[in-house]
């Protein structure tokens, strides 16, 4: 890597930001491209958020990605929102133009992406999804956004689903309902897209989110986990004969997203997917 006075520099700020793929991803799309860019990590705890922001703004630093804990907050310290930052109130993405911060959120349309890079088709389904946090309200958002009929959502606790889903209703058909085994047995007879957005499966011994033997045969269920790559509510889904979908496209096509929102070039996602699939995976 060749760093010149006119290096453009990205990166991504969160607290903790160690454990992010995002350097690794992007570096990769800057190198396959040839641009004369370098993305790095920055750790910024929230009481130095605001500083930070400025500091980002100050130094030209042409644009950033945001984990957590700062997408709610980081919405609040740029001038500018895109609709879909604003509905869901959460920015991941900034652009720099001239000190001038536009705040994005690519976790959206990078899921969006992901299904439709696997061939599913989401006008006038139904979809059952599990969870109510940041995550879920972006897929929430995209499942509607890309057609999805009903939005069904279960969530321990229901009040917290139910804020969420005021946002969403303004997109369309929302309910919410506790995690309860016969409710949702109930909504898993009518579902054509299950999609998991808690943390539920990550590790070993994780308790089922719910009797995964009641899973529809042939239909679409996604686990927003990257790692493990096959989560137990996917293995079993797989035995039903369902379409399986685990989080590295979504991952893979928010960061290629944001990547286009800076260089206006299209993104080189096969290199993107990858690297990563080498990092967390060891193989291609």
């Amino acid at each position: 890597m060749k760093i010149t006075g006119r290096t453009a520099v990205y990166g991504i700020i969160g607290y903790p930001v160690k454990h992010s793929l995002s350097p690794l991803m992007q570096t990769s799309a800057f190198q396959e491209l040839g641009l004369d860019a370098v993305y790095v990590p920055f750790e910024v705890p929230p009481e130095n958020l605001e500083d930070a922001v400025k500091g980002l703004r100050a130094l030209s630093v042409r644009g950033f990605n945001v984990t957590v804990p700062h997408k709610e907050k980081v919405a609040q310290l740029v001038d500018y929102l895109t609709e879909d930052a604003e509905i869901l109130g959460a920015v991941n993405t900034v652009k720099n133009e001239g000190g001038e911060l536009t705040g994005y959120n690519t976790d959206a349309e990078g899921f969006l992406r992901s299904l439709i890079e696997e061939g599913v088709e989401l006008e006038g389904k139904r979809a059952l999804m599990f969870g109510a946090g940041g995550a879920a309200r972006a897929v929430g958002y995209a499942l509607l956004k890309g057609g999805v009929k009903f939005l069904n959502i279960v969530n321990r606790s229901f009040s917290k689903a139910k804020k969420m889903a005021e946002i969403l209703g303004r997109r369309g058909n929302v309910l919410v309902y506790p995690l309860k085994e016969g409710t949702v047995e109930a909504l898993l007879k009518d579902a054509d897209i299950i999609v998991n957005t808690t943390s539920v499966g990550m590790k070993e011994g994780d308790p089922q989110l719910f009797d995964y033997s009641k899973i529809p045969s042939g239909i679409t269920v996604v686990d927003i986990i990257y790692n493990p790559p096959q989560t137990p509510l996917l293995k079993a889904a797989k035995e039903k004969g369902c379409k399986t979908i685990n989080g590295l496209g979504m991952l893979v096509h928010q960061g290629a997203v944001a990547f286009e929102i800076w260089t206006g070039k299209k993104a080189p996602v096969e290199k993107m997917k990858k690297v990563l699939e080498e990092e967390l995976y060891g193989s291609v």
